[in-house]
């Protein structure tokens, strides 16, 4: 991975091998970022994503292990217990132009990774929902 930073945004590359999530663990920790977006895009050979099903409070996921291109990579860094905590979507296309998306697990990089990290001032932290019962780590303002 290698990054730049333009005022409050990082321009972030990861490189063929990496892993997304550690990446973006790594620059969060390093960096010191609180609060940020991330929009990407790029290309991957292993993804696993989810999808929360509220009712048992349990992820649902699947593993893609081919060549995909990520259309879509998007989502947010804020703290939790003092790490960064990573909340990220991902929208990926086969070979066959079809299209698979959800909560991102973890990716690997088969081609490269092109993000934007943008840092908002300020904190906003996470807690478990016990008031809707949910069971998701929400914002905590």
């Amino acid at each position: 991975m290698e990054y730049r930073k333009m005022g409050n945004v990082y321009a972030v590359r990861i490189d063929r091998g990496e892993e997304v999530l550690a990446c973006l663990s790594e620059l969060a920790e390093k960096e010191k970022i609180e609060t940020a977006s991330v929009e990407g895009i790029g290309a991957a050979d292993l993804v696993e994503m989810g999808l929360y099903d509220v009712k048992t409070q349990k992820y649902m996921s699947g593993v893609k292990e081919e060549p995909l291109e990520i259309t879509s990579l998007l989502g947010n860094i804020t703290r939790s217990e003092g790490r960064p905590y990573l909340h990220l979507h991902i929208t990926v296309a086969d070979q066959d132009h079809h299209t698979f998306g959800g909560h991102l697990n973890r990716a690997r990089i088969g081609g490269t990774c092109e993000l934007f990290v943008t840092v908002y001032d300020g904190a906003i932290g996470r807690k478990k929902d016990t008031e809707t019962g949910t069971g998701l780590n929400l914002f905590a303002f």
